[in-house]
């Protein structure tokens, strides 16, 4: 294989190897991550829908990315063992930094009237409709970016931002004549360039931050605790869906 350059594409080539996306799904929407942090593929509202970030295909064609400001190679990337949740760690000349991602799972939603989504026999739990992305300094102090740039119908379709409260920390994106509108929470201060969001802050040791995308009327996490809750609820379900399956010789079997 041809060696990868430094922001973790191969030499001559716009995109990264195939397998060094990381995977992502709530049993309804997926997601591919970059190993720079940026989000490249994600269809909705379900993953037979278009794409609203095609960047794996055409670097213009919608991305949402968070990062250190001057940094594209993380130090290491995992899954939270038996679980869904992408961990990246990010190590700079100032500090590191701790981002997970996850596709939310929360508890069954739909009481009195049916999923317009949901394909199978209802059970306890449902896809929360959130891309969730935390981040934790763990040492020193890191300047963070995020970057959210949607572009609709496998990106021939721009968006427009708006802010739907008083402060800067929700936004909505949405485009004339479709019907798919997104919000993004969070508690950084947003600010819009044409169809792009964006925030940056300093987080120093022990500070945190969250991003929500949400595309339905499932509410997004409003705090980090919240949304750390939220993570923890969504991994309790990956390894109870993993503790019902058969898989002898499985290295995630712990048992």
């Amino acid at each position: 294989m041809e060696p990868l350059v430094h922001d973790g594409t191969l030499h001559g080539s716009a995109f990264p190897p195939i397998a060094d996306y990381a995977f992502l799904s709530d049993c309804e929407s997926i997601c591919l991550i970059a190993p720079s942090g940026r989000v490249e593929w994600m269809c909705l509202p379900r993953m037979d829908g278009p794409s609203v970030f095609g960047a794996m295909l055409d670097r213009d064609a919608g991305g949402f990315r968070i990062s250190p400001a001057d940094q594209r190679v993380p130090a290491g990337r995992r899954y939270l063992p038996g679980t869904m949740i992408l961990e990246t760690t990010w190590a700079t000349r100032t500090g590191w930094v701790v981002v997970q991602d996850v596709l939310l799972v929360g508890p069954w939603h739909h009481d009195s009237e049916r999923s317009e989504t949901h394909r199978r026999s209802p059970t306890d739990t449902d896809a929360d409709h959130v891309l969730l992305r935390t981040m934790r300094c763990i040492n020193g102090h890191v300047e963070m970016q995020m970057e959210c740039e949607p572009k609709l119908e496998y990106g021939r379709i721009p968006v427009g931002w708006d802010y739907s409260s008083d402060g800067y920390g929700v936004g909505v994106a949405s485009a004339e004549g479709e019907d798919l509108k997104l919000t993004l929470t969070t508690d950084l201060r947003l600010g819009f360039e044409g169809g792009r969001a964006r925030a940056r802050t300093t987080l120093h040791e022990g500070d945190t931050a969250f991003v929500a995308l949400s595309w339905t009327e499932h509410e997004a996490p409003a705090s980090f605790d919240e949304a750390y809750r939220r993570l923890t609820f969504t991994a309790d379900f990956w390894h109870d869906w993993l503790a019902h399956g058969e898989f002898p010789d499985h290295p995630w079997r712990t048992y």
